[in-house]
């Protein structure tokens, strides 16, 4: 049964509870995202896998809250929330800046002798895989310009004034947490590590994104579709089968 530690935690939404579920998927949203992002994520995977949705601070049901401009705070902060859903194996899915708070947070697990089953990492280029960027500087009209160059957010949202400046500032913030992010030497991951990727990616090249085999000791695989940073959007039913299939072959 599910705790009621489990249920107070603001950093978890858990869409369709599954006490059957013999695994959980926990997803880690991007730049300016929000929990909301994997509803169907969740919808499509329920029953046999449980997933979970990292809400970090700053958005929607936690607008009130000061927004977190650190990878490693809001890795520190979600691995705490992680702890009590960890009585089933747990699979860690990010996409974009999730897939940095993604990989760190498994890092911590790893630390703590309880590395997850898995992590995917989507739409990311390696944590060595540097390059010198500075979005999070650009005046208002520069964010969104660079929010309409990825797509995945409904540029009508930035139209209305109220809307804009309730996002701005989580974007901007986000996007300070990952350009700021600098990976910190250590062991690499004891669990496999899948990448996905959009084959025009402007943020991730192919090669980028396989520089993540350098981050497990364990088996690495890329996955790459057609389209661009937001690819998933596109093909979610080709993306959600792979993670479907990843995962039932390290349950197995």
């Amino acid at each position: 049964m599910t705790s009621s530690v489990q249920e107070k935690s603001a950093w978890i939404q858990r869409f369709h509870p599954s006490e059957d579920a013999r695994t959980r998927l926990v997803c880690f949203p991007h730049a300016g995202g929000a929990a909301t992002f994997f509803h169907p994520v969740s919808a499509a995977l329920t029953p046999d896998i449980e997933v979970l949705a990292v809400q970090y601070p700053g958005r929607q049901d936690r607008r009130t809250e000061p927004v977190v401009r650190s990878v490693e705070e809001l890795a520190d902060r979600a691995t705490e929330a992680m702890r009590p859903w960890a009585d089933r194996p747990l699979t860690l899915f990010g996409h974009s800046m999730g897939a940095l708070v993604a990989f760190e947070a498994a890092r911590r697990l790893a630390d703590e002798g309880a590395p997850p089953l898995s992590v995917i990492v989507s739409g990311r280029r390696s944590p060595t895989s540097h390059r010198d960027e500075n979005v999070h500087r650009r005046d208002d009209r520069g964010i969104v310009s660079e929010m309409a160059r990825l797509g995945g957010t409904d540029p009508r949202a930035f139209e209305d004034p109220e809307l804009r400046a309730l996002l701005l500032p989580v974007i901007r913030a986000d996007y300070e947490a990952v350009e700021t992010y600098r990976y910190r030497p250590g062991p690499a991951l004891p669990c496999p590590v899948l990448a996905l990727l959009g084959d025009a990616d402007p943020v991730a090249s192919v090669e980028e994104a396989h520089g993540w085999t350098e981050h497990t000791s364990a088996e690495f695989a890329l996955h790459t579709f057609p389209g661009g940073h937001f690819y998933l959007n596109d093909h979610a039913a080709a993306v959600i089968t792979t993670v479907r299939e990843h995962i039932a072959s390290r349950s197995a």
